[in-house]
């Protein structure tokens, strides 16, 4: 049991280690475009930072623009960032605006417009859609599907936080507790994540990012302690656990969406439909798990007991698995601030 507990521990840190070369690749940028005059506007542009560089990707202004494209960009902490102000000519209105080099990442660009000082629109392009015609629009639909789309790709791809919602459905088999401890970390992360994109506290990252791999950790090893008849402290107290690490998931979150930028003027809508996209990637993640454990149940019915039955050979694999990948990432993220 132990080695075959050993020789998952390992595939499991090999992947890990394989998949965060790319992880940065994943996060998203952002270009915003603010009219001064009539013909003028002022440009920022985020690039996401890969490996210490700026991700190949570059925003290319319509060809009336005196300056198509921006001075150098200098990494601010978390992305490469750059600003300037252009002139064109006939305007921007219908015209093509395109994110050179996105058809060749996984990324998305969100794109927040002003063509007229107070109208604002919103546009997400993504690796199949590199570009698109400027056009006036009152954009308050744009903001509430863009950043609820980007609400929803973030927790999917927060492989983080769906394993520790994971460990949380292997922990608490009862239904209605398990309802309770969802409930409690959806409600503490949308605290923080609010409080903390709203500027009302604030939190380094990288300590951040290390205790959420700490959260996973210790469910793992509650996993791995548990015993039938005897409940661990999370068994017995889910909600109170859940609520307590969901408030540093939170901070989690509100880093990504800080990356991302909000739009001035949209700043609820978009908070409110980031926050809407994480939780419905979370419900679809846990409905997946669940049917998936139903289909496993009545194939191997044996193998989806032993999954959540304290003590048990699949129940520990998966414990040590768990417990691996997080150790990794604790030590890893605790490696790029000491």
């Amino acid at each position: 049991m132990r080695l075959i507990a050993l020789c998952l521990t390992l595939v499991m840190a090999f992947w890990v280690q394989a998949g965060s070369a790319h992880a940065h690749a994943l996060e998203p940028g952002y270009l915003e475009l603010k009219p001064m005059s009539e013909n003028t506007w002022r440009v920022f542009w985020s690039r996401p930072d890969v490996q210490g560089r700026p991700m190949a990707i570059d925003a290319v202004l319509p060809e009336d623009c005196e300056m198509r494209q921006g001075p150098s960009p200098r990494f601010d902490g978390s992305a490469w960032t750059t600003q300037w102000v252009t002139r064109c000519s006939n305007g921007m209105q219908d015209s093509a605006l395109v994110i050179q080099g996105l058809e060749l990442t996984q990324t998305d660009v969100l794109v927040r417009y002003e063509l007229v000082a107070g109208d604002v629109a919103t546009k997400r392009l993504v690796p199949d859609e590199t570009g698109f015609v400027l056009s006036v629009t009152t954009g308050w639909a744009e903001v509430l599907w863009a950043y609820l789309t980007l609400g929803f790709d973030h927790i999917l791809d927060g492989i983080d936080h769906l394993l520790f919602v994971f460990a949380l459905l292997l922990l608490i088999p009862d239904r209605w507790r398990l309802i309770g401890a969802i409930t409690a970390f959806t409600v503490a992360h949308s605290i923080t994540l609010a409080a903390a994109t709203l500027g009302l506290v604030a939190l380094p990252s990288a300590p951040v990012e290390a205790i959420i791999a700490l959260s996973i950790m210790f469910l793992a090893t509650e996993l791995v302690k548990r015993q039938a008849g005897s409940p661990r402290v999370s068994e017995r107290y889910p909600w109170i656990v859940s609520f307590s690490f969901g408030l540093l998931h939170g901070f989690g979150f509100a880093g990504a969406l800080g990356e991302i930028g909000l739009p001035q003027g949209d700043v609820p809508l978009a908070l409110l439909s980031f926050n809407l996209g994480v939780e419905a990637g979370q419900l679809a993640f846990v409905a997946c798990v669940f049917v998936l454990a139903e289909l496993l149940r009545r194939v191997v019915p044996r193998l989806v007991k032993n999954a959540v039955t304290p003590g048990a050979p699949v129940a520990i694999v998966l414990a040590y698995g768990i417990g691996a990948v997080s150790a990794y990432w604790f030590l890893d993220r605790l490696a790029g601030f000491v």
